[in-house]
């Protein structure tokens, strides 16, 4: 198990590396971390505390924290969506931390707020061939023109985990898989 400590320094250093502070209301952090942390000890991954996980890691890929909306939250408001990250200009000015609206899609939230019990998983049909055939998915490769980095996902990250690119540097690659002898 994750220890608090822990995941506050990974939340300090993950604040410092784009230039950001944490929450300087000290209950408030407090909160944030421990969820975190819980979330983190049921999921095996620190899925954003002021948002509901589906408790399956694809589906909560894009609010794992730091999410992929905090920089475009933090660019536009001054603070991510949990306000766990500000800009120092909003700590320094004393600027007001306003709501910021959702940009997470409708259909993951609902799928979060589905009991498992009631998910229905569509199987995959493959069939043998000869010749190329196109897998219908949503998911995509994507890759960071700037550092190479690869994911699968639906969209790409707003904001490159690795060189920190924004999202317009990412371009989908496209394969052509054959089935069959």
């Amino acid at each position: 198990m994750t220890t608090l400590e822990a995941v506050r320094r990974r939340a300090e250093s993950n604040a410092k590396d784009r230039g950001y502070i944490l929450n300087p209301d000290p209950e408030f952090l407090a909160d944030l971390i421990e969820g975190l942390k819980t979330n983190e000890d049921r999921y095996g991954y620190p899925s954003c505390p002021c948002r509901l996980a589906s408790g399956i890691f694809d589906l909560d890929r894009d609010i794992i924290c730091p999410c992929d909306y905090r920089d475009p939250d933090v660019e536009e408001y001054g603070c991510c969506y949990c306000a766990l990250f500000i800009r120092k200009d909003v700590v320094e000015e004393k600027k007001p931390i306003e709501p910021i609206p959702e940009r997470r899609p409708q259909e993951k939230i609902a799928l979060a707020h589905t009991p498992a019990s009631q998910r229905v998983e569509k199987p995959v049909e493959i069939v043998p061939a000869l010749t190329a055939i196109p897998l219908k998915t949503k998911l995509k490769m994507w890759y960071c023109r700037q550092c190479g980095y690869v994911c699968f996902r639906e969209e790409p990250p707003y904001i490159c985990p690795i060189c920190k690119a924004k999202r317009e540097m990412f371009e989908e690659i496209r394969a052509t898989i054959y089935l069959g002898a």
